[in-house]
């Protein structure tokens, strides 16, 4: 009894020591501050996405002092599990935390972060379930923890509160809530150690660049990347895809890129990751075929081995112990792994010419997916496979092209904190327009990319509706691997599918340059207002708005916006959906001016607009410079130069710095490229007139022409 009693002591008294160390806070970083608790992890997000801190970048943000009350951060380890608790202020409300598909502000929701397919509820499980969360006070949020995180976002109220919610009495008080305000960020690691992060600002976009910058930054695609993308048939043989290739020719509809689905394979579901003879007789030569069209081919794929496969004796003893239909699961830790699937992936699709890869199933419903209770070689739990085995797939994959010093752009169905430098966009299986922009609203808080591709629709209005949206996007897509669906399906919106997929090529210059600002500055290129610094909280109250009460524009910003985003730092993009004639669009402080014409539309309010079907509504900020190009079907070969056309709205100066490079390999890290700032000023007479850039970009003709959109 004595020697049980003194068991029970010890722990108490070791749990005691530990809940009352202080925390050590060392900034490793400009703005970013790391505390390490508890025993040092194996594994972490950040070290399975490999990322490489971009220190200059984050040296040009603003100095700043730790942005949290240290006093109010409380770490305790009890069982071998981390307690973690973070103060929030009244009023504050919290983006992130994963890729969210129905909200925005998470905060008074609780989430269990755990990769999987998504299910149809924002309850932490989903495709990217990030650790990380941007607060509109202006800072954020890392837990690097490579297992299931629960996160109490302001739902626990503790009975030690230094502010706790006003008593209330159900039976007299009308405003009685069954969930009482919480002053806290309370979080639940099941490991008994993790790395905490703490990013300054000081505006909630500046978290998010530190964060990505921390991680390398954004990653900057091939401009074929940027390009339409067509996903064919499952069965498609390399004949067919080559006519399917000659369709968008002969419609002269963009192509840069096509999705070869899982039929190229001898088998699938396991992968042999092996050409199927029969379908695909000569691939080398097909992919030749694909490249004189300027076209390049993206595989699909899923890791798990075929015992048809070559690769399958090599890695068997390097794999978990439990299959995915009935392939062999890779311990992709394990460098010996990761070199087997770079010596056969190189000799059966790189080295012949293979652009990319769509990387399926890493995500898995339970069911299917290694279960909790599989072992690996490497010791990894198969919790923190789960958690970092996209992370994984991605960064090997990205090395062999960054070795040959080749961009790729690729599709992927699960990542992770870190990941934003991969070159990856996360894609699924659900179907829901509307949570399509949400997801992609949430993305940009979270360092991922994600599309909200096209696959069918039920009528006209849908289609083109959809494929605006998928326009507007990281990248744009037709995902027909079920129904072989074309961008011309619906004849009666043909013409408008065109003009927005040539629209998108046609922005091609802004939008590169939007990404050059995600991998070099860290801003994400498609962006949630509340990322826009004329949303923060401190400029209401610095303007002086009324009373959200009474102020429906203060109203609206408190709301979850959903259904609108900045694409760069000029354009708000306001996608329309099926059914709907017209909706509302808030508009940041400043005034903004109609893309198509160039009209004045408003300021700092919220308007009500009926666009046409043909048309997906853009604004464009005062002063905004954005550059085009001709209508073209492709990226641009290389040494070819377009004419630049610089289109100017409202009446203020403006100016924009254009990036470029070769738009195919990584010279750009080694200096080869050009920034060149076009602007705006008014001349001795009072007109706007543009400024000629000094340095001529790379792919460009040197004269522009200036268009002033607004009279």
């Amino acid at each position: 009894m004595k020697i049980c009693q003194i068991i029970i002591l010890l722990f108490l008294s070791q749990t005691t020591l530990i809940a009352q160390k202080s925390i050590v806070w060392k900034e490793s970083y400009p703005g970013i501050w790391k505390a390490d608790i508890g025993q040092k992890q194996k594994h972490s997000l950040l070290q399975a996405a490999g990322g490489k801190v971009n220190l200059s970048a984050l040296n040009q943000l603003p100095k700043t002092a730790f942005p949290l009350d240290k006093g109010a951060i409380e770490i305790k380890i009890i069982q071998g599990k981390t307690y973690l608790k973070l103060p929030l202020q009244q009023g504050e409300q919290l983006f992130g935390l994963g890729l969210n598909f129905q909200t925005v502000n998470q905060r008074g929701r609780i989430l269990n972060l755990h990769i999987d397919h998504f299910g149809g509820k924002d309850n932490g499980r989903t495709h990217a379930p990030v650790p990380f969360y941007v607060s509109s006070k202006g800072y954020g949020v890392l837990i690097d923890a490579a297992q299931y995180i629960t996160v109490y976002a302001g739902t626990g109220v503790r009975v030690d509160s230094k502010n706790p919610p006003e008593l209330q009495d159900r039976n007299t008080n009308k405003k009685w809530s069954a969930q009482p305000y919480s002053d806290a960020v309370e979080v639940l690691v099941p490991t008994n150690g993790t790395s905490l992060y703490v990013f300054a600002g000081p505006s909630p976009m500046q978290a998010v660049q530190r964060y990505n910058l921390l991680n390398g930054g954004g990653y900057l695609p091939p401009k074929w990347g940027l390009g339409f993308t067509q996903r064919v048939p499952t069965l498609y043989s390399q004949e067919d895809i080559l006519k399917e290739v000659a369709s968008f020719e002969e419609h002269n509809f963009p192509l840069d890129f096509i999705g070869v689905e899982p039929g190229w394979q001898s088998m699938s579901y396991p992968c042999t990751f092996e050409w199927d003879t029969t379908r695909f007789p000569t691939p080398k030569l097909f992919l030749a075929k694909l490249a004189e069209k300027g076209v390049s081919a993206n595989l699909w794929l899923n890791p798990y081995v075929s015992p048809k496969s070559s690769l399958y004796p090599l890695v068997k003893n390097l794999t978990g112990s439990h299959t995915v239909w009935n392939g062999l699961v890779p311990d992709f830790t394990l460098a010996q792994t990761r070199q087997l699937y770079k010596n056969h992936f190189k000799k059966n699709h790189l080295d012949i010419g293979v652009g990319g890869y769509k990387i399926d199933e890493v995500d898995g419903y339970d069911n299917w997916v290694w279960p909790d209770v599989a072992t690996f070689p490497s010791g990894t739990s198969a919790e923190e496979m789960r958690q970092i085995y996209g992370s994984l797939v991605q960064k090997m994959t990205a090395d062999w092209y960054k070795e040959i010093n080749k961009r790729t752009y690729g599709l992927v169905r699960a990542s992770n904190a870190g990941s934003s430098h991969l070159p990856y966009v996360i894609y699924n299986d659900y179907y829901n327009h509307k949570d399509f922009i949400t997801a992609l609203v949430n993305s940009s808080f979270i360092g991922v990319l994600w599309t909200p591709e096209v696959r069918a629709s039920k009528t006209a209005e849908e289609w083109i509706r959809r494929m605006q949206s998928a326009c507007f996007s990281p990248m744009a897509m037709i995902n027909a691997w079920a129904d072989g669906t074309k961008p011309w399906t619906f004849p009666e919106v043909a013409d408008a599918v065109k003009e927005v997929a040539n629209l998108r090529m046609q922005l091609l210059p802004y939008l590169y340059t939007t990404f050059a600002a995600y991998y070099r500055e860290g801003k994400p290129p498609f962006r949630a207002m509340q990322l826009v610094d004329e949303f923060s909280d401190q400029n209401i109250q610095e303007r002086g708005q009324l009373d959200a009460t009474t102020n429906p524009y203060q109203m609206a910003i408190r709301k979850d916006i959903k259904d609108q985003y900045m694409m760069g730092d000029d354009i708000l993009v306001a996608p329309m959906f099926a059914g709907e004639k017209s909706r509302q669009v808030i508009l940041p402080k400043g005034k903004w001016y109609d893309f198509y014409s160039g009209d004045f539309v408003g300021e700092n309010q919220l308007i009500q607009i009926e666009p046409p079907l043909e048309k997906i509504p853009l604004f464009v900020r005062d002063g905004g410079i954005i550059p085009l190009v001709p209508i073209h079907r492709q990226a641009p070969k290389s040494g070819e130069k377009w004419p630049l056309t610089l289109q100017h709205y409202g009446q203020n100066p403006g100016a924009f710095t254009l990036y470029d490079d070769d738009g195919k390999t990584f010279d750009y890290e080694k200096g080869k490229f050009t920034l060149s700032k076009y602007s705006v000023q008014r001349n001795p007479q009072g007109k706007l007139a543009g400024n000629q850039a000094i340095q001529v970009p790379m792919s460009y003709l040197p004269e522009v022409r200036w268009v002033f959109m607004t009279k």
